[in-house]
């Protein structure tokens, strides 16, 4: 475990840069997990940048389907979450538990975390956030899947996309592709913490 955790930071340094700071989270029944801060490079003080927030610890142990009798302690997916929201415009630090918990859920509840589902933290992701779930994207475009040896499965950076409750709910009837074209029919900033829901009509 250890070993696959120190690769996996090595690649988010790869990607990243170096994070300016890290948040641990111990769950009952739960491993520990770490939230890894990194500033984009174009961030400065006009808070015009980016910050993205990984999280480190859920690729531990691959996730498992709850109907499975008995869970392979080395197949199966693994993946770690990553969030990119835009600096200085909102307390986006605050994130760094609800991250945890999300990155927690598959040891806690045994769900497995794969792009187009939904994660929902129950409450704003951050203070005044209009935020309370994520929508998992496909991964591969920011931080490349990392390899691991057979018959371990590649641990995969799945990027996370805020949704409003309204996009939440649009979503469970039209299907994740369907909110992401209407998110790029509309120009959604995606990255912007305080946005507001995508017009749902049309």
């Amino acid at each position: 475990m250890a070993q696959v955790l120190e690769l996996v930071e090595a690649r988010l340094r790869s990607a990243l840069g170096e994070p300016d700071a890290r948040a641990a989270v111990t769950f009952l029944g739960a491993d520990r997990i770490e939230v890894l801060r990194f500033p984009d490079a174009e961030e400065g003080p006009g808070g015009n940048g980016l910050v993205r927030y990984a999280t480190l610890g859920m690729s531990a142990a691959p996730m498992a389907d709850p109907s499975d009798m008995l869970a392979d302690p080395e197949r199966g997916p693994r993946a770690e979450l990553v969030l990119t929201v835009r600096a200085g415009v909102a307390d986006t630090g605050k994130v760094l538990r609800p991250l945890a918990v999300l990155a927690a859920s598959p040891q806690v509840e045994g769900v497995v975390v794969a792009p187009g589902a939904s994660l929902d933290v129950g409450e704003p992701l951050w203070p005044g956030a209009p935020f309370t779930s994520v929508l998992v994207a496909e991964p591969g475009g920011l931080v490349e899947d990392l390899e691991l040896d057979p018959p371990m499965e590649p641990v995969r950076f799945l990027p996370l996309l805020p949704m409003t409750p309204n996009e939440a709910a649009w979503k469970r009837v039209h299907g994740a592709a369907g909110l992401q074209e209407r998110w790029l029919a509309r120009g959604t900033d995606l990255r912007d913490p305080r946005r507001a829901s995508v017009s749902l009509t049309d």
